[in-house]
C-alpha cells in the first residue's frame, strides 16, 4: 500500500519539476522583453534598431537585477523600458503561480491514478471472465466438438465471483470510469497465448472440485506470474503510467491484499482497500509538504546557506537542496513526526535518487541543523513527535 516515503518521493519529484519550470519561466520573461523591443515590421515608419536593441539590453539587465534581489529600483527614466520590465515581472510571477498550482495538482492526480491502476488491474479478472463466456458461446454454436482445455471451471472460481459481485468493487469501477477499452486486445492475447497454456492454470482446471484455497491460489498465480510479469502487459502499463516502475510495487501490494481478503471466509460485505490506511491524513501531509516547501523556499535556502558556511550553497546539487528543504519543512510543520524519522527518511531518499556522496552530506547537514533548531525552540514536537528514535 501507499506509504509516507512514497509520498515524500512524489512531492520531491513535483518540486524538482517545478524548479525546472522556474528556469523556463525566467527565459520566457526574457523572451517577452525581446518581443517588446522587436522591430515592428508592419510599421510605415523607419525603425531605429540600435535604439530598440539598447532599450532591450537595459530592460534585460534591470529584470535580471530584480530576479536576483526581488527589488526593482532604478534611475532609468525611459518609460518604455520601465514598462517592459514591469510587464516581464508580472508575466514571470503569473507563470510561477500557475506552475506552482499545476505541479501540486499533477502530483496529487498522479498518486490518485495509482488507485485507478489498482482497480484496472483487478478488472482484468472481469475481462478474462467475459472472454471465457464469449468463447463458450461460440463453442455452443459450432457443429464440431470443442477442443482444448475446459475453461468453464474458472467461471465458478469463488474468489473471482466474490470480487466481481462485490458492491464496493462495482461502485468504484463505475465511479472512477475504469475500463480497458481498446486495450482489451492485449488481455485477449495473454489469455489465448499464455493463460490457456499455463501449467498451473491447466492443473487447476483439471481438479474435480476445487476448494476455496485452490480458487485463491490460481488467482494469486495469475496475477503474480502472468499479469505482473508478461512483457507486453508491462509495456502497456508503462504507457498508461509513466511512473509504473515506481508504482508497480504499490499496485501489486494492493492487489495481493485484496485477493487474499476475498479468498477468506467472511461474513458481510467486504470493502475494497483504500489507497493508504488513512488517505485523508496522508493527502493533507502530501499537499502541505509540497506547498509549504515551495512557499518557504527562500527561508530554507538561507538556513542551509548558513549551515554549510564552508561549502558554497550554489555548488550543492539541486536535488540535495530540495531534499534538505523538504526535511526542514517537515521538521517545522509536522509536530507529530519525530526528528529522527524525518532525517532517516530523507537519507534513504537521497540514496535512491541523488549522488553517491549525498547520503553523508544530507545526514551531516540535517543532524547539525536539527540539533540547533531544537535547542533554539524553532522546532517543537508533540505527541509521537517527542519520541527520540535513535
Amino acid at each position: 500500500m501507499l506509504n509516507r516515503r512514497t509520498l515524500r518521493i512524489k512531492a520531491m519529484q513535483a518540486i524538482y519539476a517545478y524548479k525546472q519550470a522556474v528556469g523556463s519561466d525566467y527565459l520566457l520573461a526574457l523572451d517577452q522583453i525581446g518581443e517588446d523591443f522587436a522591430p515592428d515590421l508592419n510599421s510605415m515608419e523607419v525603425q531605429d534598431r540600435k535604439l530598440l536593441e539598447g532599450r532591450k539590453q537595459i530592460a534585460i539587465l534591470l529584470f535580471k537585477e530584480w530576479y536576483e534581489t526581488q527589488q526593482f529600483e532604478t534611475e532609468e527614466s525611459d518609460k518604455e523600458t520601465i514598462d517592459a520590465v514591469n510587464r516581464a515581472i508580472v508575466y514571470y510571477q503569473n507563470l510561477l503561480k500557475k506552475d506552482y498550482t499545476y505541479y501540486g495538482n499533477q502530483m496529487l492526480s498522479a498518486v490518485e491514478r495509482i488507485y485507478d491502476h489498482y482497480l484496472g488491474t483487478l478488472q482484468i479478472l472481469e475481462v478474462l471472465v467475459s472472454l471465457i463466456e464469449e468463447e463458450e458461446e461460440k463453442k455452443a454454436q459450432r457443429f464440431t466438438a470443442a477442443t482444448g482445455p475446459d475453461v468453464k471451471k474458472f467461471l465458478q472460481n469463488r474468489v473471482v465471483q466474490r470480487l466481481l459481485q462485490n458492491k464496493s468493487y462495482q461502485q468504484h469501477i463505475i465511479r472512477r470510469n475504469i475500463s480497458w477499452g481498446s486495450d482489451i486486445s492485449e488481455i485477449r492475447t495473454v489469455y489465448k497465448n499464455i493463460l490457456k497454456q499455463d501449467e498451473a492454470f491447466l492443473n487447476y482446471l483439471a481438479l474435480p472440485e476445487p476448494t476455496l484455497e485452490d480458487d485463491l491460489e490460481v488467482v494469486k498465480h495469475i496475477f503474480k506470474n502472468i499479469i505482473f510479469k508478461e512483457k507486453n502487459l508491462q509495456s502497456l502499463f508503462e504507457e498508461q503510467d509513466l511512473n509504473w516502475v515506481e508504482n508497480k510495487a504499490i499496485v501489486k501490494s494492493l492487489v495481493n491484499k485484496t485477493i487474499k481478503i476475498f479468498g477468506e471466509e467472511a461474513e458481510g460485505e467486504v470493502q475494497l482497500l483504500d489507497l493508504s490506511a488513512n488517505w485523508e491524513d496522508d493527502k493533507a501531509f502530501f499537499e502541505d509538504l509540497y506547498f509549504q516547501t515551495v512557499q518557504e523556499e527562500d527561508k530554507y535556502e538561507a538556513m542551509i546557506s548558513e549551515s554549510v558556511k564552508n561549502w558554497d550553497v550554489e555548488r550543492v546539487a539541486m536535488l540535495d537542496k530540495i531534499i534538505l528543504k523538504m526535511a526542514l519543512c517537515e521538521m517545522h510543520i509536522f509536530r507529530s513526526i519525530p526528528v529522527k524519522v524525518t532525517i532517516n527518511e530523507y537519507i534513504e531518499i537521497s540514496k535512491l535518487y541523488s549522488t553517491p556522496k549525498s547520503k553523508q552530506f544530507i545526514n551531516g547537514v540535517l543532524d547539525k541543523m536539527a540539533q540547533e533548531l531544537t535547542t533554539s525552540g524553532e522546532i517543537r514536537k508533540s505527541g509521537r513527535g517527542l519520541i527520540d528514535n535513535k
